[in-house]
């Protein structure tokens, strides 16, 4: 390939194709591909770069607190968690009806693994996405509010087609998180989908939360279309160690 055509592509932004175009030129010439078929693999080619740095884009803006698949997690770990189901979800289909999903059950079991397996496959299929600890979210809002203008950090948290919200029930929430994450689920209910997991039973967010009334309002409108899952067993991070050893950082 030489430098004019180069500086072509370039100007094009057709920068895949133009990395794959000497190896396609040779493919064409000892194949016989003809002019339609070649012309095939170099557009393919440039989407196939295209959609890797979209995805790179997104998973970026999506602030993962660790890369995690569902390839990754190990199912035989724990015999309780529905591979299917988990399975199901990471379809999809839960975002385009705009349903919820919570994650309930001790420190361990997997439920921020699997949160933000979803999370990937989602941004996979297209979906913008979120991800934030519950501690990180009413900590930018309570800034926010501190401040005269605008409410970036509110939008940024309503825009996304799925939000996870991570690490529910680790301690008491500060004062007004409570009426910050009741606007958040308020505002995205039946528009938008939620993830939520929580170390806690439901029946205790009232006083991690510091207001029950919140708490009710929250659980009444987020519970209304999500699926709950139900964690139980052992701890990943304890897999494999005795005692107070906790290396394995498997999930939350």
């Amino acid at each position: 390939m030489n430098e004019s055509l180069r500086k072509r592509l370039r100007q094009l932004r057709l920068s895949g194709l133009a990395q794959a175009l000497d190896v396609r030129l040779q493919e064409a010439s000892g194949n016989g591909l003809n002019h339609l078929e070649f012309l095939e693999l170099i557009l393919q080619d440039e989407l196939n770069i295209r959609e890797q740095r979209q995805l790179a884009r997104r998973q970026k803006a999506a602030t993962f607190r660790e890369l995690r698949t569902l390839d990754d997690f190990d199912f035989s770990f724990n015999p309780a968690i529905k591979r299917k189901q988990i399975y199901d979800l990471a379809t999809g289909q839960f975002i385009r009806e705009a349903r919820d999903v919570l994650f309930i059950g001790p420190p361990g079991v997997g439920k921020s693994h699997l949160a933000q397996a979803l999370g990937y496959h989602a941004l996979k299929a297209g979906f913008g996405v979120l991800y934030r600890s519950i501690f990180d979210l009413v900590r930018e809002l309570r800034e926010e509010d501190a401040l005269p203008a605008g409410r970036k950090a509110l939008t940024r948290y309503l825009k996304p087609d799925l939000l996870i919200v991570d690490d529910m029930g680790l301690k008491q929430l500060p004062p007004q998180a409570g009426e910050h994450l009741f606007e958040i689920i308020m505002r995205r209910h039946e528009n938008r989908s939620t993830i939520m997991t929580s170390n806690r039973p439901i029946e205790e967010w009232g006083k991690l939360v510091g207001d029950v009334p919140a708490a009710g309002a929250i659980l009444d409108r987020f519970l209304q279309h999500a699926e709950i899952i139900h964690i139980t067993g052992r701890s990943y991070r304890l897999k494999g160690h005795t005692g107070k050893t906790a290396v394995d950082e498997q999930g939350k």
